[in-house]
């Protein structure tokens, strides 16, 4: 690509972003830094974007050569995969499961409309104020990603619906303790899990659930705090 495409390219991508992708907290990479050369981030989104909205599959090989014309010591480029579930732009990496790209080391841009699935962008302030929490979350859910007042991505019949959740169960549901989730993940989640900002479970808040669980693993649960606390009966703590 010539310096003007590239250019020509990077225009196109950040009125799509200003229109579309800013307001989920997707940042736009500069194009060059403060020596006046170009970014990688920004070389790597130009050249999947280069036919958008026809967009193609790249492979890692193509993008890495395309970078050493600018960055001639590269050895291998990881942009693409950290402009995609990192930082928000919905670009999808090739693997078994993915229904965009199937080969293991292709990436393939598949739209400058919407923010990567599940993508989180804004930090999370700690507010009490219900609207702009919805809204650090791109009024999605925190845990599966469904979005306000359409098709739950989970429960297609059904359209979703964003409630106050407790982040941590074991504390009130009052500011900075409170995240979206959809009306499905709400009632199955309830109180068993303690959550981090990003939806993401970090540990068990109602040991009920144990009961939930296979056999198996009751037993392993059981053998990991046998020996933690040494064999001592439990009701003599």
């Amino acid at each position: 690509m010539t310096k003007k495409e590239i250019e020509e390219v990077y225009q196109i991508i950040k009125e799509y972003h200003e229109k579309y992708l800013k307001k989920h907290g997707v940042k736009l990479p500069q194009l060059k830094n403060s020596k006046g050369a170009y970014t990688k981030d920004a070389l790597v989104l130009v050249y999947l974007a280069r036919f958008y909205p026809s967009t193609v599959t790249a492979t890692k090989h193509e993008l890495t050569v395309f970078i050493r014309n600018f960055y001639p010591d590269t050895n291998d480029v990881q942009q693409a995969r950290h402009l995609g579930a990192q930082k928000g732009w919905f670009i999808s990496a090739g693997g078994r499961d993915n229904v965009h790209v199937h080969k293991l080391g292709e990436y393939r841009l598949i739209t400058l409309e919407r923010p990567y699935p599940h993508f989180k962008g804004h930090r999370i302030e700690t507010t009490g104020d219900w609207g702009i929490i919805k809204q650090q979350y791109g009024n999605r859910c925190a845990t599966c990603g469904s979005e306000e007042g359409k098709r739950n991505l989970q429960y297609p019949n059904t359209i979703t619906k964003l409630q106050k959740s407790h982040i941590d169960p074991f504390k009130p549901l009052t500011e900075g303790n409170i995240f979206p989730q959809c009306q499905k993940c709400n009632r199955a989640y309830r109180n068993f899990w303690v959550f981090d900002e990003r939806g993401r479970i970090r540990g068990i808040a109602n040991p009920a659930i144990i009961k939930k669980c296979k056999d198996e693993i009751k037993r392993k649960i059981y053998r990991i705090l046998y020996n933690e606390y040494k064999g001592a009966n439990p009701n003599e703590q």
